[in-house]
């Protein structure tokens, strides 16, 4: 029998009964529907295995809407247990595994063909320990927020939007206004909880499986998937002055932008570019600076140079989920739910002015559709310290990204994909590269040049925690 307390579960197929009961020998569940298949003999569940339409049309998708690579099932773990348990048994059967969040890649990062999913969206508790959090990997940080807050604690960096899940973002390295402080979330984080290739369930930090730790952080789920976090808190403000300043030209913003964040007058920093109807472009340094007054504006924005500046102020809260409302005027529109062939670059500084002006001719309402975002901000390149996330060998980085949505009237998804294809190129052959959440084709040169002196510890560390190649096979690296 299944441990006390212990059940296996498997839902949702159309054929009627389902379980056709305990095999006496293996002691594991079997299905009517796929005995002699790959989910036919499964290991004791305190979760559940879905095999119904609805849970792997969904999985067959993501934010993108780009992509789709239907799963044979669809695991909803109760338990870190649970996503051990599988894995292992897929290792086994030769079944390729991918963990999704809150399937917001945009080019089938956290899908697999024919494999599983592990919805880990199940994994969501949290504990507030001080300076710390305990998170499991499929919570958002929107609820890490809610329950920081209330301890009087924050998490140091944060992405714009927090409806992403903490594992998923700790995967890729995780970029916010803050990253001229604290560097990328994945700087951020003390110790992980991965269950690797093997179906095992490690524990590793900076003092323990190092090699583990520095191959999960940014690794794109391929050696692992984080099933809980520790992450770093600090003393939460109450309330954000925030300056929107726009300047005259593109040189004039960078310019601020790198001498801000050198100096660290904020405690968050951005830009953005947007188009004007007449078709001329602003340049905008969105900067924050916590619990400050009208009598700081002198100090903090006196010597800036704008050519204006909207300000405003926030509770601290309200500044964090600011896309919140934005993400629902976009829902109503039908814009969330159009494919989103984002990219975000990283430019080296030196290039920055170069690279950004030849692309602003080419990103016509055609090209980056109704509800675009662009974004144009720096990132002190030794404050991000995790190996395999990749920036430019300069003093500075510059994150440009390019949220572009498929909307009606506008180019095809193919076509903006292309586009961002030929960015990428040009960025690196300046000597950048991507952040890689975005939607560009990619080969396995291609992945072995992004991540260079990194790649070989990384190979190893695929080697050595999923010898048989069969976690996230969405990314195409290995």
């Amino acid at each position: 029998m299944p441990e006390p307390g212990r059940r296996s579960v498997i839902t949702g197929l159309v054929t009627g009964a389902l379980v056709l009961g305990l095999d006496p020998v293996s002691r594991t569940w079997v299905t009517a529907a796929h005995a002699g298949g790959p989910f036919d003999r499964l290991p004791p569940l305190d979760g559940r295995l879905r095999l119904d339409a609805a849970a792997l049309d969904a999985a067959a998708d993501d934010f993108g809407h780009i992509v789709s690579r239907r799963p044979r099932a669809v695991l909803e773990p109760g338990s870190v247990r649970d996503v051990a348990a599988m894995v292992k048994y897929c290792r086994r059967h030769g079944v390729q595994v991918a963990g999704r969040g809150q399937g917001h890649s945009v080019h089938g990062q956290c899908q697999v063909a024919g494999g599983l999913v592990v919805d880990l969206g199940t994994l969501d508790a949290i504990e507030i320990r001080g300076d710390r959090a305990v998170v499991g990997g499929g919570a958002t940080w929107l609820a890490l927020v809610r329950a920081a807050l209330a301890e009087g604690r924050t998490p140091p960096v944060l992405t714009d939007y927090l409806g992403l899940s903490v594992g998923g973002t700790l995967s890729l390295g995780g970029f916010g206004g803050a990253v001229g402080h604290h560097g990328a979330q994945v700087d951020n984080v003390l110790e992980l909880t991965v269950v690797t290739g093997k179906g095992e369930l490690v524990t590793c930090s900076p003092t323990r499986r190092r090699d583990l730790f520095d191959a999960v952080r940014g690794g794109l789920g391929q050696v692992g998937i984080i099933v809980e976090a520790v992450v770093r808190l600090t003393p939460a403000p109450a309330a954000v002055r925030r300056y929107n300043l726009t300047y005259p030209t593109l040189e004039a913003l960078t310019a601020v932008q790198r001498r801000m964040v050198d100096e660290g007058r904020f405690g968050y920093l951005e830009g953005s570019l947007s188009r004007a109807e007449d078709g001329s472009w602003a340049y905008v340094m969105e900067a924050v600076a916590f619990d400050a007054t009208p009598a700081d504006d002198e100090r903090l924005i006196g010597d800036l140079g704008h050519a204006s500046a909207a300000i405003d102020d926030l509770p601290y809260f309200d500044f964090l989920n600011r896309i919140a409302p934005v993400v629902e005027i976009l829902i109503q529109l039908g814009e969330w739910a159009r494919p989103h062939p984002w990219i975000d670059a990283f430019l080296p500084g030196s290039k920055t002015e170069e690279l950004v002006a030849e692309t602003l001719p080419e990103l016509t309402p055609e090209l980056i559709g109704q509800s675009a975002v662009i974004l144009l901000y720096p990132i002190p390149t030794a404050r991000v310290r995790a190996p395999l996330v990749r920036l430019a060998e300069e003093k500075h980085t510059f994150l440009f990204g390019l949220l572009r949505t498929a909307s009606p009237g506008s180019a095809d998804a193919a076509t903006m994909v292309a586009a961002n294809r030929a960015l990428y190129e040009r960025v690196r052959a300046a000597g950048g590269g991507r952040y890689a959440t975005g939607a560009v084709p990619f080969s396995r040169d291609d992945w072995r040049r992004h991540f260079g002196d990194a790649w070989p510890a990384f190979r190893a560390a695929k080697r050595t925690y999923d010898p048989a190649n069969i976690l996230t096979p969405g990314q195409g690296i290995f």
